[in-house]
């Protein structure tokens, strides 16, 4: 998601160059292999030993992680959209769509269950305090599916396709976005009673940024290529279009608005932890910072406004300069292998000693 993201920005930021397009492509490609590479561990890893997905499944934390899955896989859709489709044409557009399917299945999918397992697990969380940002990955996947989905639309040469499309978004980001602003409420609530999270995942604050800044950018993107497409195909009312774009644009700004205090919280909240130790977790500060950046940059372009645009290229700085320090630093703990660990597999020894108790003697 990171990675995607940094592509993403080199692609979009306001004040671009050549030189910016191609490394725009550079990390494109470096984004695909590091999802394919990180797609097929996790499959052998849960293929090869298929107790620890039973385990993982019902851990109310790593669970949650699921939801990068497709949002990952979104991001790739994204560059090869505005990468792949204008050099390779209709075929590559037709590809384009398909992914997009796949993603939305998957995001939905994650969305419903992991929502309805939290319920389920909601005893293993046993209080408000353990309660974290983490919990708006899975929700965050079906708001990304929809912004994702407008750009596809966008290029669909069938108006009667892209129109499909086009709903099918709006329901994902319906999906999302209300349940999102449900748990802000609750992780606010948390905050202030429980004050700051534990050093270790400090970073979840940032986690905010992420539904209300593509959730913005998606409803935005939305109104602009319904705007083209209602009329087209005859949609509601001639004047439906117009009204979707400049409704999303307002709902945009307002979330970016709110996004603005939550980047606030999550400045005074890491500013108060310092130090704190590195851990993957710090990979939060990339895609949530990431995609507000994409939101700011598209207001920018949409009134258009320079000051939005100012903003967008410094917002964008600031995500590329932090992936490389999350970068080199993940790096240097995969070499020396202290870096990845997986807390669920406790859990696993606790249900074979569990399981070992019930055989009788």
């Amino acid at each position: 998601m990171g990675t995607g993201i940094v592509s993403i920005l080199f692609y979009f930021m306001p004040y671009n160059g050549r030189w910016l397009h191609y490394l725009s492509i550079i990390f494109f490609c470096l984004n695909v292999v590091l999802f394919t590479a990180a797609f097929v561990i996790s499959f052998l890893r849960y293929t090869l030993y298929p107790e620890i997905w039973s385990v993982m499944i019902r851990d109310p934390n790593n669970s949650l992680f699921l939801g990068t899955i497709p949002m990952g896989f979104a991001t790739i859709i994204e560059m090869w959209v505005f990468i792949c489709v204008p050099v390779w044409g209709p075929w590559a557009t037709t590809f384009a769509w398909v992914l997009w399917m796949i993603d939305t299945i998957v995001a939905a999918g994650v969305t419903l269950s992991l929502s309805v397992l939290l319920m389920m697990h909601s005893h293993e969380i046993k209080s408000l305090e353990r309660f974290t940002a983490a919990q708006l990955l899975p929700i965050a996947a079906t708001i990304v599916a929809a912004g994702t989905g407008a750009e596809v639309a966008e290029v669909l040469p069938n108006p009667d396709h892209a129109l499909g499309t086009i709903m099918t978004c709006y329901v994902l980001w319906g999906m999302g976005t209300p349940l999102a602003m449900a748990v802000l409420v609750m992780y606010y609530q948390r905050l202030a009673l429980h004050k700051m999270p534990p050093r270790e995942v400090i970073v979840s604050c940032f986690l905010p940024l992420g539904p209300l800044g593509f959730g913005g950018y998606s409803i935005m993107y939305l109104g602009k290529v319904a705007k083209a497409n209602f009329p087209a195909t005859s949609t509601l009312d001639p004047s439906a279009g117009s009204v979707m774009y400049v409704v999303g644009f307002f709902l945009a700004l307002i979330m970016w608005g709110f996004g603005l205090v939550w980047f606030f919280i999550a400045l005074v909240s890491i500013y108060k932890a310092r130090p704190f130790p590195f851990n993957m977790g710090w990979w939060g500060f990339t895609f949530p910072l990431g995609v507000f950046a994409a939101s700011t940059i598209q207001i920018g372009i949409e009134m258009p406004s320079a000051a939005f645009k100012v903003l967008g290229e410094i917002f964008s700085i600031a995500v590329i300069l932090l992936w490389c320090l999350v970068a080199a630093r993940t790096a240097r703990g995969a070499w020396s292998g202290k870096l990845f660990f997986a807390p669920c597999l406790a859990n696993l020894k606790k249900d074979g000693e569990a399981s070992e108790e019930t055989i009788p003697a």
